[in-house]
């Protein structure tokens, strides 16, 4: 995926992905990831969670905005995103 991203982020277009290893994330060095820390299998949460999948998309959003070093791989803290008035220029969740 970081492959893909650089070719992306190389025409001009922001990339985030979500690592489900850091280690691999480590390695592959994708321009902007975040770690949430959950099995494999479950990038945002487990079904049914609808409250921290939102709250990890509005951390997603957030990180595409701040990361600016490429490489950067932001583990998730599931508390600072309580706020569910949380926007983004461009989407707006609630």
């Amino acid at each position: 995926m970081g492959l893909i991203q650089r070719a992306v982020e190389a025409a001009g277009i922001a990339t985030i992905s979500i690592s489900l290893s850091k280690e691999i994330s480590q390695k592959v060095l994708p321009p902007r990831a975040v770690y949430p820390g959950f099995p494999l299998g479950h990038p945002i949460a487990f079904p049914g969670e609808t409250f921290r999948q939102k709250q990890i998309l509005r951390l997603l959003l957030k990180y595409l905005k701040k990361i600016d070093s490429p490489g950067t791989i932001a583990e998730l803290d599931l508390t600072e995103s309580n706020d569910h008035s949380v926007t983004c220029d461009i989407i707006a969740f609630d």
